[in-house]
C-alpha cells in the first residue's frame, strides 16, 4: 500500500560511515533514514516499510556547525560489575568526557518520501493492509508520531505532513542526472550476529531518487 509524506527541516545530518571523527552528511536522505521517519509515525510489527522514492524539493546546501559530543560510553563490563553487585560508575561525567566536533551538514532540507509496506508474518488475524493505510493517512494528517522524528541526529526534528499531489516542485526537475555517489541503503539484520551496511549508487534523476529497482552491495 503506497504512502506519501512531506518532511522538512532546519537542519541534517545523514553520516558518512568512512568519516571517522567528524561529522560530515551524505548530499540526500538515506532510505533507511527515511524508513525510521515513517516507523516513527507508525510502526507495527505486522508491517514492513519500504522505500520507493525520495524527491529532493530543494537545493542541497551545506553549511558546518560546532556541537557538543560526548567521547565515550557507560561499557557494558560496568553494567554487569553493578547486577553483580560491584560499584563501577553508571555515568558519564560531561565535565571530563564532553568534547567539540565540528559537523558538515544540510541546511533548509525537504523532501517527499514516498513508501509502501508489505504484511509481515507478526501480522494478527485482524490486521489487513487497508486498516494500517488508514492508520497512517490519519497519524500524518494529525500530526501524530509516537516519537519525534529527526534528520539523522536527534537535534535535527523533522516536521511533516501528508504529501497533498502536486503541492512540491523539485529543484532539480530538470536535471536528467544528479551522480551522488555510493550511498548507505540499509543495515541487513538477517544474522544477529553479524550485521553488515549495505550500499548502493545513488543518482537524482530530475530531482528523484529511485529506490525502486536500484543494486545493492555489501
Amino acid at each position: 500500500m503506497a504512502i506519501q509524506m512531506e518532511v522538512w527541516g532546519k537542519y541534517a545530518c545523514f553520516s558518512r560511515p568512512e568519516m571517522k571523527v567528524e561529522r560530515v552528511s551524505y548530499d540526500v536522505m538515506t532510505p533507511s533514514a527515511a524508513r525510521g521517519i515513517l516507523e516513527a509515525v507508525y510502526w507495527h510489527p505486522g508491517l514492513r516499510w519500504h522505500i520507493d522514492r525520495i524527491h529532493v524539493i530543494n537545493p542541497i546546501q551545506f553549511t558546518n556547525i560546532r556541537r557538543n559530543e560526548v567521547k565515550s560510553k557507560i561499557s557494558a563490563q560496568n553494567v554487569r560489575s553493578v547486577m553483580l553487585g560491584g560499584n563501577k560508575p553508571l555515568y558519564i561525567n560531561t565535565a571530563e568526557d564532553i568534547q567539540q566536533r565540528a559537523a558538515t551538514v544540510l541546511r533548509d532540507v525537504h523532501y517527499v518520501i514516498e513508501a509502501h509496506f508489505t504484511m509481515t508474518e507478526r501480522a494478527s488475524a485482524g490486521d489487513n493492509p487497508g486498516k494500517f493505510q488508514d492508520i497512517v493517512k490519519r497519524r500524518l494528517s494529525a500530526g501524530q508520531c509516537y516519537h519525534q522524528p529527526y534528520f539523522g541526529c536527534r537535534e535535527f526534528p523533522v516536521r511533516f505532513r501528508q504529501y497533498e499531489e502536486g503541492s512540491c516542485v523539485s529543484y532539480y526537475q530538470n536535471e536528467p542526472k544528479h551522480d551522488l555517489g555510493y550511498m548507505l541503503y540499509d543495515m541487513d539484520y538477517s544474522d544477529p550476529q553479524d550485521i553488515q551496511p549495505m550500499f548502493f549508487r545513488a543518482e537524482l534523476r530530475y530531482g528523484v531518487l529511485d529506490l525502486t529497482d536500484c543494486e545493492v552491495v555489501r
